[in-house]
């Protein structure tokens, strides 16, 4: 399932939250050879991991994670304007913009794992009013978002071929949800309940349903 875990709340997932940051360093420190700083325990973190973001988690039946997604509100700290400027005009400043960064999947997940965390990234568009995401992307990401249809808009880039780096924007659509939606397996339907169970009923959603 799909689970919304702010930083300070992993505490209560102790298992989801440890192997998030475990699988972390295996996809970005072991496989991808990022300059990345994996601690004493095994963790993949960075700065932003300590400015309470929103994860978005594919949760696995044991409680361990399958995958995950971190989201910050772009009027704050954000990765992309503090180290990925050179690559934009200007920074990326608005409420109605979030940056998304460290996609990762578990070593093992499965071929729906990617679009049901990108459904979820959906939910949070949807239900607290953002209108794009905004993240840093490498090569080899261009082939997953192709897959699932969730290509973005390319705002700069640097580098060529398999080292070549990117920041995106992207946007979500009903037609958008329905890809992720079959992509996945998973019906609008259920990807809404899972959102709800952690947030309730967006205003905008209450609001129709009034009208």
């Amino acid at each position: 399932m799909l689970r919304y875990i702010y930083g300070d709340e992993l505490k209560d997932y102790p298992k989801l939250g440890q192997s998030m940051f475990r699988d972390r360093a295996a996809q970005f420190k072991d496989r991808l050879k990022w300059d990345v700083t994996v601690d004493a325990d095994g963790f993949e973190k960075d700065e932003y991991d300590a400015l309470n973001p929103l994860y978005v988690i594919w949760e696995l039946p044991d409680g361990s994670h399958g995958g995950s997604m971190r989201f910050l509100p772009t009027t704050g700290r954000t990765m992309v304007n503090e180290h990925f400027g050179d690559l934009l005009e200007g920074p990326i400043r608005s409420p109605l913009i979030w940056e998304c960064t460290r996609f990762c999947l578990n070593k093992d997940a499965s071929a729906q794992a990617a679009a049901a965390l990108m459904l979820g990234g959906g939910e949070i568009m949807r239900g607290f009013g953002v209108a794009h995401f905004a993240g840093v992307f490498d090569a080899r990401m261009v082939r997953i978002y192709r897959m699932t249809g969730a290509s973005p808009e390319i705002l700069g880039s640097s580098g060529a071929g398999t080292a070549q780096i990117s920041v995106g924007l992207w946007s979500f659509d009903g037609a958008s949800q329905a890809r992720l939606a079959a992509r996945s397996g998973i019906s609008p339907r259920q990807s809404e309940q899972w959102f709800q169970q952690r947030f309730g009923v967006p205003l905008a959603m209450k609001t129709a349903i009034s009208a």
